[in-house]
């Protein structure tokens, strides 16, 4: 873990990963209050909105954290133009390839650029690009996901790139023998989102924190596409009747594309929104019935509400424990 640590200029390569409106100002400092790494999720926000959130993250914690970019928001470069002003060492560029001239801005400020790789060729093209570090997050994961899981991912990749860039591995991760064993195969460090969700600090509503407790693995679902012509990202969260309005928004923006009402940029985009209102619901508003439960497979492991330097104290004795059992 160490290259990782010192990357990330933490004392353990643990990364919150960031989750529109769970990781804001508390979740953040607390988690590299407690050592780890904190990422503000900008998500949608204005860059008005990023500067405060960057601000009020700095006042509770002198420690490094990161700030999660959406590549595709209207408004990047003024984000990351937000970024540079706050100093902020390292931004984490999220849902696909870096637009033309993105990776210079954030450089030519200082900071550390990290990309999430779903496949191995896009890998070596964003190291080659000049990323600094690397996420591989599998389906496991929890929000948005990809078609192949972190096992497969992590074998497939980690012998090809881990030497040239630190790589952080992420999704279904719920204890420390899950990341002894990546680190093992050569990665720097891992990403967890579901298992920090129900921390104490965690602003989570209570209703939203109870379904996390209560589900198994096995009730955190991928969404179905309904319109192939409407290539939906699948999102993973918890069995509700969200799930059956997110199907029901896909057919009327589908309609409306057939009618012309709307173009296939706006369309996705009006998805994107959807799904930015459902998790508010959720998540702030505590309707955790209609909103969308955003979680990763891992929520199965999720058993009570608990402070962050529990969490992370805990996940480091399990993967130091079975690292020594394989040094014996």
């Amino acid at each position: 873990m160490a290259r990782g640590a010192a990357f990330l200029g933490s004392e353990v390569a643990i990364m919150a990963g960031a989750m529109s409106w769970v990781s804001e100002r508390n979740l953040v400092s607390a988690m590299s209050n407690a050592g780890g790494f904190g990422v503000i999720a900008c998500g949608a926000m204005t860059p008005e909105l990023l500067d405060a959130e960057i601000a009020a993250t700095k006042a509770m914690t002198d420690r490094p954290f990161g700030v999660n970019l959406i590549t595709m928001h209207p408004a990047l470069f003024d984000l990351i133009a937000v970024c540079t002003r706050h100093g902020v060492g390292h931004v984490v560029l999220a849902g696909g390839l870096p637009p033309k001239g993105s990776l210079e801005a954030i450089k030519a400020s200082g900071a550390k650029v990290i990309c999430f790789a779903p496949t191995l060729a896009l890998a070596k093209k964003l190291i080659r690009s000049g990323v600094d570090a690397l996420v591989i997050e599998g389906m496991e994961a929890g929000g948005h996901i990809g078609p192949v899981s972190t096992s497969v991912l992590a074998q497939e990749m980690l012998p090809e790139i881990a030497e040239t860039v630190p790589v952080f591995v992420a999704g279904g991760i719920g204890r420390g023998e899950a990341i002894a064993g990546y680190l093992d195969m050569g990665a720097a460090g891992v990403q967890l989102g579901t298992r920090f969700v129900c921390a104490t600090e965690s602003i989570a509503h209570a209703n939203f924190k109870k379904a996390f407790i209560r589900a198994s693995a096995r009730d955190a679902v991928a969404s179905v596409q309904i319109d192939p012509r409407l290539p939906v990202i699948p999102v993973r969260a918890l069995k509700n009747a969200g799930g059956e309005l997110f199907s029901a928004k896909q057919r009327e923006v589908a309609q409306t594309l057939d009618e012309g009402g709307v173009a296939m940029a706006e369309a996705q985009l009006q998805i994107e929104h959807y799904w930015a209102g459902a998790l508010r619901r959720a998540v702030i508003d505590g309707d955790v019935e209609h909103g969308s439960v955003m979680a990763g497979q891992s929520v199965g492991m999720v058993t009570r509400e608990e402070p962050i330097a529990d969490i992370i104290a805990a996940l480091m004795r399990e993967a130091a424990s079975a690292l020594e059992k394989r040094a014996a």
